[in-house]
């Protein structure tokens, strides 16, 4: 069976669905497919590009460089890599979402890229934020689900 960078080489570009959510909202998990061409030139800034990380393959977005390497983040993650340049393998080309296609070069898409980075600090800010309320409500017990999680759902253990 060939792997991912077997079939680029091959063939310039490989089509598959899409699985995990770090790429929300812009990809869906099992429902968008994504076409990834072979990199042949240093991605840039907004590019999402595929990697590998050990034996995974990886599609997040390039959100700057810094000492020789890629700064890269899932649009749906707060987390950022520093990816070596020799461990990206492609860069998302387009999407096709409900029969329709998008292309990584069109002005909505590239729309898209800047504004959700442009607004990450204010996502991650609201995730924090969101976060410590989520664990406050569970140790004062008032969290929905909290009550269910520590037992004191009102229903007896057996």
């Amino acid at each position: 069976m060939s792997s991912i960078a077997d079939v680029l080489e091959r063939d310039g570009q490989f089509v598959y669905r899409t699985s995990g959510v770090s790429m929300e909202p812009m990809l869906r998990q099992d429902r968008d497919l994504v076409v990834v061409k072979k990199a042949v030139s240093r991605p840039e800034k907004y590019d999402v590009v595929l990697y590998r990380r050990g034996d995974a393959y990886v599609l997040h977005r390039v959100i700057g460089e810094r000492n020789g390497c890629l700064r890269i983040r899932g649009d749906n993650t707060f987390s950022v890599e520093n990816v070596p340049y020799e461990n990206v393998i492609g860069v998302l080309a387009g999407f096709q979402r409900k029969g329709k296609h998008y292309t990584a070069d069109s002005r909505p898409y590239r729309f898209y890229a800047r504004f959700w980075n442009a607004v990450y600090p204010f996502r991650a800010f609201y995730a924090r934020i969101r976060r410590f309320a989520v664990n406050a409500a569970k140790k004062a017990g008032i969290a929905p689900g909290a009550k269910k999680i520590s037992g004191r759902d009102g229903r007896k253990r057996k």
